[in-house]
């Protein structure tokens, strides 16, 4: 029986056996996981196409713009459209003067914007030359394709609800 010296020990004796604690614990493997998922999540928004950003921005902002000319048309009463730019410069009625759209039928207190936020965006009403606002509560489905760089989307409506961008396949079919 072999004997050791007070204050040595065997080799191995007290310890786990030599290999054992050789590798990683499952929750190291679980930070390491979330720490390249995060990472991965950060780099993809960091490299999102800005032409999609500057198309969202614009959609939301010409939503909300459609949704106030549409509810002050039913307030006062009034025939009130919107009309993008590639309308306004082939009518010899009202020509653009720099403007990208313009709401026609509006008060004149209500000096809503005429401009996109970005050069580069344009816009094209799918099947008519303009979007009728009003004075009716049911203004009938209507589509607005909205374009920027390579980017492209179409706001909607129903007739009824506010003006959104459609996600269907058939609205995205419809602006190629």
């Amino acid at each position: 029986m072999p004997t050791s010296v007070p204050g040595s020990s065997r080799p191995g004796a007290g310890h786990a056996p030599r290999g054992a604690g050789a590798g990683f614990t499952l929750v190291e493997l679980l930070v390491v996981v979330a720490i390249v998922a995060i990472a991965s999540a950060a780099v993809s928004l960091a490299l999102r196409d800005p032409d999609a950003r500057v198309l969202e921005r614009e959609a939301a902002r010409l939503a909300m713009l459609l949704d106030t000319a549409r509810a002050e048309a039913r307030a006062a009463g009034l025939a009130v459209v919107w009309v993008p730019s590639s309308t306004l410069e082939s009518a010899a009625a009202q020509p653009a003067q720099g403007d990208d759209f313009r709401f026609v039928g509006l008060p004149a207190r209500l000096d809503l914007p005429r401009r996109w936020l970005e050069p580069g965006t344009q816009a094209q009403v799918l099947g008519a030359s303009e979007i009728r606002l009003g004075p009716e509560p049911l203004i009938g489905a209507q589509r607005i394709a909205l374009s920027h760089g390579r980017q492209r989307l179409v706001l909607a409506t129903d007739g009824l609800e506010p003006f959104s961008v459609a996600t269907t396949d058939a609205a995205a079919q419809a602006v190629r």
